[in-house]
């Protein structure tokens, strides 16, 4: 028991630098995200988002919606929260 606490002890460091060393990268990605995304709406774009609930509210309700393009439902401004570029989730 003694040993391990003494082999524990002597590797600790090595771990917590390793540990440091793998997180620093997704960490700083996490928070360009997080920055970027988690951005509370504008006073200005309450109301826009407010009328585009609506239309999908209505068009949902009247079934309307089947009658639309996908042009057309591109003009629809939903914000999702998005993922990032596939070549950022590939070094992973």
């Amino acid at each position: 028991m003694a040993q391990f606490v003494r082999n524990l002890a002597e590797k600790a460091p090595a771990l917590v630098s390793a540990a440091v060393t793998y997180s620093k990268p997704r960490l700083a990605t996490f928070w360009h995200y997080a920055k970027v995304e988690l951005v509370p709406p504008t006073p200005a774009e309450i109301p826009t988002a407010i009328q585009s609930l609506k239309k999908i509210i209505n068009s949902a309700q009247t079934g309307s919606f089947k009658q639309l393009t996908v042009k057309t439902l591109s003009t629809y401004k939903v914000s999702l929260p998005r993922a990032p570029p596939l070549e950022k989730q590939r070094q992973r």
